[in-house]
């Protein structure tokens, strides 16, 4: 009994002292040497991340490129070659370094100007509503096309998206273009049951930001009527 205790033990051991060499061998990182090394290495200078010949053994040049690597690739920047790293190294469509930081910059920009353009118009639409709209005093929900028990189309046929508000047409003809603080520009399309006197139900692409846009008692501006 006492001798198949001590050979379970002895496996045991055996087995976790295996596991914590490929654990270990799965993480290349500063210091680490061996034909892995040497492999990610030759990637690393194929797709410019470094230069000179692979050594096998991962230098401080050799993390700074896993770093830069990282960075371009939206991966936790630790200078580590553990697995996700590895698997996106070995992935076939991969772009050089200055091409892939390249995308990245003109994808920023991309957004960064889009935004501009974004906030220069509602502070247009805001300045024009105060000066020429009409305001209007309203209890704000919000609400989504992947609410529970919600459809994808408002009561004049249209996609519910960002940019609509479900309205009490005797209270705000459908059709009617307003500005909403905070949101931008929207088009009363839609109806509802709870929507009643001053409500008004501000639609979004997602659950998730209707959730957080919550109640708000607020004023809004009518741009534009119907007629």
């Amino acid at each position: 009994m006492k001798r198949n205790l001590f050979m379970l033990a002895a496996a045991l051991v055996i087995l976790l002292f295996s596991m914590q060499i490929a654990f270990a061998a799965a993480l290349l990182r500063e210091g680490s040497r061996g034909a892995a090394v040497k492999e990610m290495q030759k990637v690393l200078i194929e797709l410019e991340y470094l230069k000179g010949k692979p050594s096998g053994v991962f230098d401080k040049a050799t993390t700074e490129a896993v770093r830069r690597f990282q960075r371009d690739r939206q991966l936790e920047v630790d200078g580590i070659c553990g697995p996700i790293t590895q698997a996106e190294l070995k992935k076939k469509d991969l772009k050089k370094a200055p091409e892939a930081a390249k995308e990245t910059e003109t994808r920023e920009k991309a957004e960064q100007e889009a935004a501009r353009q974004k906030a220069a118009h509602d502070k247009e639409l805001h300045e024009k509503a105060v000066r020429e709209g009409q305001v209007v005093y309203v209890s704000a929900t919000a609400y989504s096309a992947y609410d529970p028990g919600n459809g994808h189309y408002t009561a004049s046929g249209t996609p519910l998206r960002r940019g609509v508000i479900a309205v009490d047409p005797s209270f705000i003809p459908l059709g009617t273009r307003v500005f909403i603080p905070g949101y931008g520009e929207a088009v009363a399309e839609d109806t509802g049951g709870a929507i009643v006197g001053n409500i008004i139900d501000v639609a979004f692409d997602t659950h998730e930001e209707a959730l957080e846009f919550g109640r708000q008692d607020m004023e809004i501006y009518i741009l534009e009527y119907p007629w």
